[in-house]
């Protein structure tokens, strides 16, 4: 965990700034976040900052009136910025498309009018199945103006899963797509959303965009093209935003659960505003200036919050892509980049991990010297990642600002702060605490664990972006993030605290092996196989066995120029072995093609575990490719044959 010899490290200011900034939000937050809250624009000022009488149900800013859709494009209206680009958009086949903030506006304005002649009242859901196209991001902010609570269910999704969010929420309105292009073929959107409405008494009006222009069945009465209904509205249309109390509900996410059932995560709108303003302010300070492309899919919270509403509300241009990072060919990103200037590129360990595989030349045909920061977001990134990353995109001269949050915390939570004050780096550290965040490391009996021992990490305090609460479920959301230690918010992360106070992320406390009483972290595994020259991407789960209970199986995925033998899976044991120790000894390292994959990039271990356990595969509709799956389950069969054949 050796510090990074960064060029950049000269021009760190004294940690002075970030320290008292830090002590501050943690001694007296309501007087700190009481001036951070008038960078946002109030309608009514609140009445108390905090009220945490009710605990773990804190509420921000009481009584204080806005809208976040007004923080988002009216407030800029008056203003030079009206002018301004907001988005920048390529589809992939490669149309672009731009909004000023002043035609986001009026874009916005007419589909809330819409809404509103459709009935939508405040606290009504809106479910929103769309790909990454600029009426995604236009149908939050007319719903989020009509003081309408959205749901957006990621286009992957099956029909059953979309069908599942719309029930639970209850959804009134549903606006999807006729289509989306996904490497080269059309993904017919509008013929999956029928079989989930099959199903969803709730929906009364289906709003279509006329993306791929296929025939689609409509039904009368119900579904209504989305251009048609908007040239039917006046170019001029206003729709007042609503005033909403700080603590009423913006959005439910729905996000994995233990359990199976996914959790409705529900974040308010005062403090996640404010939240989201503010760490995007402080992680990356992007200005008018820049163009900021966040790689998150709309469908989730990096999305959500760093897609739309805070690039929105700091007022910078962002980026959307619709595509996939290797599709028409393997430097997709890179051509975008420098066409468009991209300043700011914020994206996943999975898609460096990828673009590390498909090797250098691809990014080194384009020039990406209007980039000025990088970022990584989703999961903790190996240093192995970290330095690739640094020294292949960012020519060894810039700043990456590692962070860690999850869908519950609103925004960043641990991270390096390029706009406040950036400290020296560590490849694979996500650094320290964001003011207002009091990370700590527990172990097993709530108690602080020794420094660079690992534990539960924990947060013992409220801040202002975290979740209200899971939707219609108060009971779950206290005992999944609150039961454990009372009052103490409870992530499910493993991570280390080091000598220098940085905090290490090491996956999910979850995804730990047990190994003849061992416990293992996968992460750690994975570091390790990934540090070795010969792969590029690596998967470790655990088999049942009868002696040790569990053991370490990897699939991994080699760097071009190296092919599959015994003498490389031997190597590669042997790596194991002499990194982590002989009780980490993989039982079969199985050398795949590609890894199965959601189409956001997330691998897809339940997949993995059922081959092992040659188990159903269940429901695959989020897989990027199928084919891996098959080509996984073939070469681990064979393995294990030619392993029982050695016994």
């Amino acid at each position: 965990m050796s510090e990074a010899s960064l060029p950049f490290n000269d021009k760190i200011f004294p940690r002075k700034l970030l320290k008292e900034e830090w002590e501050k939000s943690i001694k007296n937050p309501e007087e700190f976040w009481a001036e951070k809250a008038k960078a946002i624009s109030w309608f009514k000022t609140w009445n108390k900052v905090l009220d945490d009488s009710n605990p773990p149900f804190y509420r921000w800013f009481t009584g204080g009136i806005l809208n976040i859709c007004y923080n988002a494009l009216d407030r800029h209206i008056e203003t030079p910025r009206k002018n301004q680009l907001a988005y920048i958009w390529e589809g992939e086949p490669g149309d672009v498309r731009t909004f000023t903030f002043y035609q986001l506006y009026r874009e916005v304005n007419k589909l809330a009018q819409i809404f509103k002649d459709f009935g939508l009242k405040k606290g009504d859901r809106v479910a929103v199945y769309l790909p990454m196209i600029l009426e995604l991001p236009i149908t939050l902010l007319a719903t989020a103006r009509l003081g309408g609570i959205h749901t957006v269910v990621f286009s992957g999704f099956s029909a059953e899963a979309l069908a599942d969010r719309i029930n639970d929420c209850q959804a009134k309105i549903l606006v999807t797509a006729d289509g989306s292009y996904r490497r080269g073929k059309i993904v017919p959107l509008k013929e999956t959303t029928d079989r989930a409405l099959a199903n969803t008494p709730t929906v009364e009006k289906v709003i279509v965009v006329k993306r791929t222009g296929q025939q689609i069945p409509m039904k009368e009465g119900r579904d209504y093209y989305y251009h048609d209904a908007m040239a039917k509205v006046a170019p001029n249309a206003y729709v007042s935003p609503e005033p909403m109390e700080a603590n009423d509900s913006l959005f439910i996410l729905y996000t994995s659960g233990t359990t199976g059932k996914p959790k409705g995560v529900q974040h308010g709108i005062g403090g996640y505003l404010v939240w989201a303003y503010w760490t995007l302010k402080w992680g990356f300070n992007p200005s008018e200036n820049d163009i900021w492309w966040c790689t998150a899919d709309i469908g989730w919270i990096t999305g959500h919050t760093y897609n739309v509403y805070a690039p929105l509300a700091v007022g910078t241009t962002s980026f959307i892509f619709e595509g996939t990072p290797d599709y028409p060919a393997c430097d997709r990103w890179w051509e975008m980049i420098e066409k468009h200037g991209v300043t700011i590129l914020y994206t996943t360990p999975t898609a460096i991990r990828m673009f590390m595989k498909f090797g250098e030349e691809w990014v080194n045909k384009h020039d990406l010297s209007t980039l000025r920061l990088l970022g990584t977001v989703g999961e903790a990134i190996n240093p192995e990642a970290w330095k690739w990353y640094y020294r292949v995109i960012g020519k060894e001269k810039l700043a990456i600002i590692d962070t860690w949050w999850q869908t519950e915390t609103g925004g960043f939570m641990i991270s390096p702060l390029a706009g406040l004050e950036l400290v020296p780096l560590k490849p694979g550290s996500a650094t320290n605490p964001l003011p207002g965040v009091y990370p700590e490391v527990y172990n097993e009996k709530g108690e602080i664990a020794p420094t660079s021992t690992r534990g539960f990490l924990v947060i013992k305090a409220p801040w202002p972006g975290m979740l209200e609460t899971l939707w219609k479920d108060p009971e779950r959301y206290k005992q999944t993030y609150f039961g454990r230690w009372p009052n103490i918010y409870y992530t499910g992360d493993y991570a280390i605290r080091d000598p220098d106070g940085y905090f290490w992320l090491l996956g999910r406390a979850d995804e730990v092996l047990k190994v003849a009483g061992h416990r293992i972290g996968t992460i750690e595994l994975e570091s390790e196989l990934v540090s070795h020259p010969a792969v590029s991407e690596a998967a470790v789960l655990g088999k049942e066995d009868p002696v040790k209970g569990e053991v370490p199986v990897a699939f991994v995925v080699l760097r071009s120029g190296y092919t599959p033998s015994d003498e490389l899976r031997q190597q590669l044991t042997q790596h194991i072995r002499s990194t982590i120790g002989p009780i980490a000894t993989p039982e079969a390292i199985v050398i795949v093609n590609k890894l199965p994959k959601t189409r956001s990039g997330k691998i897809m271990r339940r997949l993995l575990k059922a081959v092992l356990a040659g188990a159903a595969l269940g429901d695959v509709s989020t897989l990027e490719d199928e084919a891996s799956v098959e080509d996984i389950k073939a070469t681990y069969e064979e393995l294990r044959k030619q392993i029982e054949k050695k016994q």
